[in-house]
């Protein structure tokens, strides 16, 4: 599953209440919005890169179920073969949701419809098929609280939250600004180049992720993150190779008939 920076409504119910809370009561109090200065908005600075405390991870691990992994590959071949008629009869008939800070599921149209509209599959460039695509390779999945018999993916590492907390506040950032590698051992080079010199190999700790993120450079190459590790190094890593904290995420559920989507957190912009 690709990189993503939209923090994830599970993972942050599970590990990031009492971070946000604080936020949401402040919120609450606020005045109306005042204009921008002259000059426009300007962003606050980056905070310093500096060493860290490492915070380990537990990586999420694949679900088990072999009809699942069928069922994907099932999936897999409808998003090559752009086939809309064939993804209907993967969603379920009814009950399917759309969520992002709200419910955005427009009961007057088919559960097909709404996820179409949720990963844009009607985008003219091809990408909400991409994403439908990603989810398939997916193997990863949790359980949804409260929702028995759901399941959702990608699945979230295990994260220490109160160690998480204490990591945001000492390096001022948020938990967006946050991935891991999927396997110890990914190699962070100082270009975002495949035969950049290895600065480092990254352990299963969580890195800090920032901003200027390169693109790819010549055809067939993979984008890059760049990184800044526990020891205070800053480098580049593939961005296939780095997970974020959360993000988009499809939910589904078995029945008599076997696996069928069932809904959606995230989504695109509204």
């Amino acid at each position: 599953m690709r990189y993503a920076l939209v923090t994830s409504p599970l993972l942050l119910a599970v590990l990031l209440l009492t971070v946000f809370i604080p936020k949401l009561g402040n919120a609450q109090g606020q005045s109306p919005q005042l204009p921008l200065p002259p000059g426009g908005f300007k962003p606050p600075p980056l905070p310093p890169i500096k060493p860290y405390k490492p915070l380990t991870i537990t990586p999420p691990e694949s679900y088990s179920d072999p009809s699942f992994a069928a069922f994907r590959k099932q999936l897999g071949g409808v998003a090559d073969r752009k086939d809309r008629a064939a993804l209907a009869k993967l969603v379920v008939a009814q009950g399917f949701f759309w969520k992002q800070d709200k419910d955005l599921t427009d009961k007057s149209k088919s559960s097909v419809d709404n996820l179409a509209k949720a990963i844009d599959l009607d985008s003219k460039d091809g990408s909400g098929w991409d994403t439908l695509a990603s989810y398939a390779d997916e193997s990863t999945a949790q359980s949804l609280p409260d929702q028995q018999g759901v399941i959702c993916a990608p699945a979230n590492p295990t994260i220490d939250p109160k160690a998480f907390e204490a990591l945001l506040q000492a390096t001022q950032t948020e938990p967006q600004d946050w991935g891991y590698p999927n396997t110890a051992g990914v190699e962070m080079r100082s270009a975002p180049q495949p035969n950049g010199p290895v600065v480092e190999k990254l352990g299963l700790t969580l890195v800090r992720v920032l901003p200027d993120s390169a693109p790819p450079t010549e055809p067939n190459q993979p984008a890059f993150l760049h990184l800044a590790t526990p020891s205070g190094k800053t480098g580049y890593a593939a961005m296939d190779v780095i997970s974020g904290l959360g993000g988009d995420e499809i939910c589904y559920t078995k029945d008599a008939g076997g696996w069928k989507i069932y809904g959606y957190f995230g989504g695109a912009a509204q």
